[in-house]
């Protein structure tokens, strides 16, 4: 009788243990659980050397000597976790499947005091075109149409009497995804003009071009380079940077092609800023312009772009890159 009795509570307890719910969560988790793999560390250790053979530093923005407030520019490495995932199912080191990542500076751009920027990175192999617009209407639809034929931003700085006169042409630029930045309301010579005046220029064309076109710019570029430092803190009070120029096509003298060319096409270098107007001279000329500093392995972008410390492999990087396959 002691032995049936045992027997039934034996029985009792083990149908309590497999009922028991947690029992049965327990159970599921460990069907669920996947078995870890493990690493194959030869293949891990493989990218790490190569990341380290690879790995270019960003670049703090500075106050240059020379050049003055010059942008940052991000460093890049690679991704080794995602580049072992990438590569693990092969078991072997794949570099078509290497995974790179941007590396920010840790000095920025907006972090640096009020100093007027005459061109991008010296590591970066892109340019800029600058197009400072207080007449030249007449012009200003066939360089939009040339733009638009090569897929290229430009960068328009428009004089706030302009956009008042124009408003439809100042739209079209805007519904081109140009950048549009501040060139004054009136152009006067920033040089001599009194405090309270110049902030008037250019909070009024602030206005007048979001009014217009829905855009703040964020760029300013102080009519025929005039500018004294305060010009540039006025600037930096409405949230401006002050944009000059490395290149100048002196358009406004009106070149002939040949001479625009001249002028322009042996001083492009990385990171430049190319001075223009809606000129017959820059008309005719800026086609050539595009072609040319493509074929010299420039991307051409918007000031916006070009002082962005997103980085662009030069030659000499994806070579270096190259030579480690």
């Amino acid at each position: 009788m002691k032995r049936y009795v045992k027997w039934l509570l034996c029985v009792a307890i083990a149908t309590l243990i497999i009922q028991n719910p947690w029992t049965s969560q327990y159970v599921s988790s460990l069907k669920q659980a996947s078995v870890p793999v493990a690493k194959n560390m030869e293949l891990y250790n493989q990218i790490q050397d190569y990341a380290q053979s690879v790995y270019i530093p960003p670049k703090d923005a500075k106050i240059d000597r020379v050049w003055k407030k010059t942008p940052g520019l991000n460093g890049l490495k690679v991704d080794i976790d995602a580049s072992y995932q990438n590569m693990k199912k092969e078991g072997k080191f794949i570099e078509n499947l290497l995974v790179y990542q941007q590396v920010p500076p840790n000095t920025h751009l907006r972090e640096l005091p009020a100093e007027p920027i005459y061109k991008g990175h010296p590591d970066k192999p892109m340019v800029a075109f600058l197009v400072n617009v207080a007449w030249g209407e007449e012009y200003l639809l066939d360089i939009l149409a040339t733009l638009k034929k090569h897929n290229v931003k430009a960068t328009f700085f428009l004089e706030g009497r302009w956009v008042q006169k124009n408003p439809d042409l100042a739209k079209m630029i805007a519904e081109g995804h140009h950048d549009i930045g501040n060139h004054s309301y009136s152009h006067p010579d920033l040089k001599t003009l009194p405090t309270g005046k110049t902030y008037d220029e250019l909070k009024k064309t602030n206005e007048i071009i979001e009014a217009t076109t829905g855009i703040k710019p964020v760029w300013f570029a102080p009519p025929s380079g005039a500018f004294r430092n305060e010009t540039v803190e006025i600037a930096r009070q409405l949230n401006m940077e002050t944009v000059m120029w490395s290149v100048d096509s002196i358009d406004w003298q009106k070149p002939t092609k040949q001479v625009w060319l001249g002028r322009v096409l042996p001083k492009l270098h990385n990171g430049a800023m190319i001075l223009m107007h809606p000129t017959e001279s820059t008309r005719d000329s800026i086609e050539t312009l595009i072609i040319e500093a493509k074929k010299r392995g420039y991307q051409i972008g918007t000031v916006s772009k070009l002082l962005s410390e997103e980085r662009i492999l030069s030659t000499k990087e994806e070579q270096r890159l190259s030579d480690h396959k």
